[in-house]
């Protein structure tokens, strides 16, 4: 599983934040846990496997955002049962 981060720009309220979400979710319906920041103007959202970069940004800027940057790193579970 991989953690995938999207700097975002054009984010600047909760409505914004829907609505990346939902353009997340609709491009990759295997994406789990998705949540976006109009704050940190990020998006992330977990993933197995590679996916299309490239159709995915396509489709963030269809919906009038910019994506500037995407990072994709393993996942580390967080919390207090982590192993």
């Amino acid at each position: 599983m991989n953690e995938v981060v999207l700097k975002i720009e054009g984010m600047a309220c909760g409505m914004c934040e829907a609505h990346m979400n939902d353009t997340i979710r609709k491009d990759l319906p295997e994406a789990k846990k998705v949540r976006s920041s109009f704050k940190k103007g990020e998006t992330s959202f977990l993933y197995e496997g590679e996916f299309d970069q490239q159709k995915l940004l396509a489709a963030i800027k269809e919906t009038g955002y910019e994506c500037k940057e995407i990072t994709v790193k393993p996942y580390q579970k967080k919390g207090l049962f982590a192993r």
